[in-house]
């Protein structure tokens, strides 16, 4: 939640390279202007490999954006071949190239990479931003990035689970001792620690029983992909905030990131009484950081564009 009381802005950078071509210190630039325009979070999506059969993708077509954005790009398909880069190395250049702005994944499938290493990553770039780092976690979609790597599919919730819990135990304890089904480890020295005493994790999941355990347990924020209507979020957010009084956490201090349909006049520029009309009942809801995607679908082709972009937006927002 932002200082006036209202959610943040957490913008998302995907598509760049249709705009700047593969020199990735254009999304570096990106993220600075950003930070410029008093942006809250930004975040990086992340895939390790790609494979062909994107029409697997859950939430509609893989494209720039979801379905519920407005499409301004004569192309939003996204193919296998566009470029992903690997999503801790571009944090780690962000957080050297900015100062205030929270950085974060959106989300990091964290069973593809082993809990040790990931622990030790995440903390580096922690100490290395001064404790912005966010981190959204999730599995993904592809058994093909799995399988790549010589890791179980159907054995994914349990890599994720296990991974996850070995951060918790190596960001907190020094020595530090885990044992789970595929995670084990006795009296291991994981330092650097992070800066911040808690990492926030954002889990970026369906409304479902298992979400509201997970973040219960082990989380701090949710990260409903699709959802956007107040209503849908209020009933989303209620069993996780149950599951947290259960733990004996504080369920007022639960994050929830949701996306912001962005709204246009007939001429191309943004409306901003549309786009910021359903933002007091979001909050209502409990939404705390407002999710919006900046590439190449809402008809950017310069940094100077993002600029007005996020300037206009922030400006609607809070009128």
């Amino acid at each position: 939640m932002g200082d006036t009381g209202r959610p943040g802005v957490s913008v998302m950078l995907s598509g760049l390279h249709r705009m700047f071509g593969p020199d990735l210190r254009a999304v570096v630039d990106a993220a600075k202007v950003a930070e410029d325009a008093g942006v809250e979070e930004l975040v990086i999506g992340d895939h390790v490999v790609m494979g062909e059969r994107t029409e697997r993708y859950p939430y509609g077509p893989f494209a720039w954006p979801y379905e519920e954005f407005v499409t301004r790009t004569d192309d939003p398909q996204i193919t296998p071949d566009e470029p992903w880069p690997e999503t801790l190395t571009m944090l780690t250049a962000i957080a050297m190239a900015t100062s205030t702005i929270r950085i974060g994944t959106g989300v990091l499938l964290t069973p593809l990479r082993p809990a040790v290493l990931l622990a030790k990553t995440v903390a580096t770039i922690d100490q290395l931003s001064g404790g912005r780092v966010e981190l959204g976690v999730g599995i993904g979609w592809q058994p093909e990035e799995y399988e790549c790597q010589g890791l179980d599919w159907e054995d994914r919730w349990r890599l994720f689970d296990d991974g996850i819990r070995a951060c918790r135990v190596l960001w907190r304890d020094v020595p530090a001792t885990f044992h789970s089904g595929t995670v084990n480890f006795d009296r291991l020295y994981c330092v650097p620690q992070p800066a911040q005493d808690r990492v926030p994790i954002w889990y970026g999941a369906a409304a479902r029983p298992a979400t509201a355990r997970r973040i219960a347990e082990l989380g701090d924020g949710w990260f409903p992909l699709t959802i956007t209507e107040p209503e849908d979020v209020a009933a989303g957010a209620q069993p996780i905030r149950e599951a947290m009084e259960a733990a004996g956490r504080d369920p007022s201090s639960l994050g929830i990131r949701v996306p912001l349909i962005v709204r246009w006049n007939a001429d191309g520029t943004l409306d901003g009484p549309a786009t910021a009309a359903p933002v007091p009942a979001l909050a209502e809801a409990g939404v705390t950081r407002l999710w919006v995607v900046v590439g190449p679908h809402i008809g950017l082709g310069t940094h100077a564009d993002i600029a007005r972009f996020l300037d206009t937006l922030q400006g609607a927002l809070a009128a």
